[in-house]
Parts: structure tokens; C-alpha cells; sequence
């Protein structure tokens, strides 16, 4: 994988600089950060903006990557635009190298969403500094969050991760911040140099929250001139909040956003395979959560939900990451089986179910097949229990697709 801004930077500047003027936010983060932006792009949605988003990774299809009001670019619209690009990525490729798939999905959703939309909410893809969004400064740069996940790119230690993060800061931005510690100080670092102000979640923005079950949360945020209180925010897991609180932030800063405008902006959220339900009898929920802090996170709040109830998980995971960290995570749901699978969509990255179900031990069962692996687990489950597809977003969006 080549990282770096200089080839996407070149290959927006020959499409005229479709991002020259636009306005938005660039959104890093180990975690949380696709459901900030989602959050946030619901927000200026509800205040009446058009409005781009780049999430990232897709679940079932490329075109989920660049939406405008919450569409999807269908599947004509995606061929037309890369057809249109080719002569500008062959120009480039002659001088500077093919470009990737991200750096050329990247340069996509500008040609796209620029002539469309107010607004742009886009997702960094991975780390930060070296990332093809990188090449973009819309004014705002929002950090979720730093823990570890990709270090064979982004470095061993939180500081290094926090670096590579911060670095999405350009001069004069605004920042809002959801990191503690030496992470927090790391970005505000980034911050000073760029004479950028940043609002950070436990100082200047506030947040607290209740509990819907399953139905998500009661959340009340409060921040520099803003204040909102007991709005509905359908999201379930326990940090949710805590994205909302940044996202909320981030739309007051784009935008004069009102209070209707951010209650109906959490109200309307929706943001597939995280902690989202599927089916029933047995109840099955899916969580794209892949490196281990979002999988200990989501877990602590899928058992406060299910208390006691049976869990079987269904897991599978991508080579480039460390078992022993993954499947250690996965031990902290307490699951009563675990049916390890093999995604067919990783396209032979995946790690087989049979290594993984050695490793693991006790309670664990090797199905190849991700839609049998599913039926295995139901069965194991029962009527009355949890199943949970867990560890890779190839698994999740395999699982999903089969679903709808």
C-alpha cells in the first residue's frame, strides 16, 4: 500500500480543483468516526443543506462511499464518473504512478458531490497524515478519538497514532477533539502550530446521556454557545453519545444550526452494522467493530443489553491484523460459542476459520461459509439467544447483503 496526498493532490488540481472553496469536515479517529459523520451529515441535512459525505469502508457496495442527502451515487452514476476520470488518472499515472483504488474513489467523490452539494462530511480512510482525504482542508478537522489499530502504518504507540491523526490539521482550522490525554495533548500541539482552536469533549464540550436499551439513547450536549437537552439518538452503543457531542459541535461551527436542526438531525441517524439489530428468535446483531478497543467497547454494551442471555458470535478477521489482540477481545463478550467463517468478499484475505477456531480453544467451531456460519450459530443460539457477527466489516456487509 503507497501512502501519501501528492498523487491525489496532482489529480485533483487536473480536474480544475473540484474541492478548491469547499467547505466541511475532514474526520479522523480510530473509532467513531464514520458514526460522526453520519451523525453530523443528518444534522446539516435537517438544516435544510445539501450535503456530501465520504464514508469509509463500504459494507456491501462502492457506491455507499459518496452520498449526497443521504442517497447512495448509484451504480450508473459511479461508472460515468470513472469514466470521465480516466484520461486525468492516465495523465497522472504516466508522470507519477498508478494511482490506488482509494486515491481514485477519492478523486470520484469530489468530481461528483463538488457541482451537487454546500456541504462535505468525508471519513479519512486510514490514519491521517498520509491519507489520500488528507489533500483536502475544508476548514473543520474533527478527531474522534486515538487507540491502536494499523500499526504496522501508523506506529506502535499511542503518541505516534495521535500524530498521524493531528496531522489532518491545516492552518487556521477549527478543531473539535473527543481524545484524552497524551493524545489530547498531541493534537492540541498540532493545533498551536497550525493557530488553530480547538474545542475538546470534557472541557468545552459536554455531554450526558441515558439509555434507551435498544432503542439507543437520550443524550444532552452543551458546548460554546450551544445547548441541547433530551434529544433521541438511535445509535446503541455506550460512545455514541460521545459522537454526537463532536459531531454537534463540528455543525455549529459549519453552519447556524438550530436546535430543531441537531434534535432532528440525531432523531434521523442511521448507520448500518454497528450494534444493529437484523433479526429475532434468535436476535442477531451485527458490529463492524474491528480492532480491539471497538470490540471491547461494543461488547461491554451489547452484555449490559443481554445481561445473562446465550451469545454465539460468528467472527472473522483479515490477516493484517494480530489474533491474539483480536480473539482476546472477542473472550470479553463471555460468548458461549463462537463459529469462526471465512467472508468470501476479503477475497482470500481473511484468515481461515480453522486456524482461528484452533486458536481459540474451547467452545469454537470452524464453518467455512459466512451464510452457513450464520445458520450454525442460530442454531447454537436458540430461539431465546444472541447471535453477534463480529470482527471484519467484510463479515458485516456479507451477512448484511444476505439479509436484505
Amino acid at each position: 500500500m503507497k501512502l501519501g496526498t501528492e498523487r491525489t493532490r496532482a489529480i485533483l488540481d487536473r480536474m480544475g480543483s473540484p474541492d478548491s472553496g469547499l467547505k466541511g469536515a475532514l474526520i479522523a479517529g480510530t473509532n467513531g468516526k464514520g458514526s460522526t459523520g453520519a451523525i453530523l451529515a443528518s444534522i446539516l441535512r435537517a438544516a435544510g443543506r445539501k450535503v456530501g459525505f465520504m464514508p469509509k469502508p463500504h459494507l456491501i457496495s462502492y457506491t455507499e462511499r459518496i452520498e449526497v442527502n443521504g442517497r447512495p451515487i448509484t451504480e450508473e452514476e459511479f461508472v460515468a464518473t470513472l469514466e470521465a476520470l480516466i484520461p486525468t488518472l492516465d495523465g497522472v499515472a504516466a508522470d507519477m504512478g498508478q494511482a490506488t483504488e482509494f486515491e481514485m474513489l477519492t478523486a470520484m467523490a469530489l468530481a461528483f458531490l463538488a457541482p451537487r452539494i454546500d456541504l462535505l462530511v468525508c471519513e479519512v480512510g486510514l490514519g491521517g497524515r498520509l491519507d489520500a482525504t488528507n489533500a483536502l482542508d475544508l476548514g473543520i478537522a474533527a478527531i474522534t478519538n486515538v487507540d491502536f489499530d494499523h500499526q504496522k502504518y501508523l506506529g506502535d504507540t499511542i503518541e505516534q497514532i495521535a500524530n498521524e491523526k493531528a496531522a489532518i490539521i491545516k492552518p487556521h482550522n477549527k478543531v473539535v477533539t473527543g481524545c484524552e490525554g497524551v493524545a489530547l495533548a498531541i493534537v492540541e500541539e498540532h493545533a498551536r502550530v497550525a493557530d488553530a482552536p480547538v474545542w475538546a469533549l470534557g472541557r468545552d464540550i459536554h455531554v450526558e446521556s441515558k439509555s434507551r436499551g435498544w432503542d439507543g439513547h437520550i443524550v444532552n450536549v452543551k458546548g460554546p454557545g450551544f445547548e441541547h437537552t433530551d434529544m433521541t439518538l438511535p445509535l446503541v452503543g455506550d460512545y455514541q453519545p460521545a459522537n454526537a457531542a463532536v459531531a454537534a459541535a463540528v455543525a455549529h461551527l459549519l453552519d447556524e444550526v438550530t436546535d430543531d436542526d441537531v434534535r432532528e438531525g440525531l432523531r434521523s441517524t442511521r448507520w448500518p452494522g454497528r450494534l444493529q439489530v437484523i433479526a429475532s428468535s434468535p436476535r442477531v446483531i451485527l458490529d463492524g467493530g474491528h480492532n480491539p478497543a471497538a470490540m471491547t467497547k461494543a461488547g461491554a454494551t451489547l452484555r449490559r443489553l443481554i445481561d445473562d442471555e446465550r451469545l454465539v458470535a460468528v467472527f472473522a478477521m483479515l490477516s493484517e491484523r494480530d489474533p491474539v489482540q483480536l480473539l482476546a477481545a472477542l473472550r470479553t463478550l463471555r460468548p458461549d460459542a463462537v463459529v469462526f467463517t471465512e467472508p468470501a468478499s476479503a477475497a482470500g484475505h481473511a484468515i481461515a476459520a480453522e486456524l482461528l477456531a484452533r486458536t481459540y480453544g474451547n467452545g469454537s467451531h470452524a464453518v467455512a461459509s459466512a451464510a452457513a456460519a450464520l445458520e450454525r450459530a442460530r442454531d447454537l443460539a436458540g430461539s431465546d439467544g444472541n447471535v453477534l457477527v463480529c470482527g471484519s466489516l467484510y463479515l458485516v456487509g456479507e451477512i448484511l447483503a444476505l439479509s436484505g
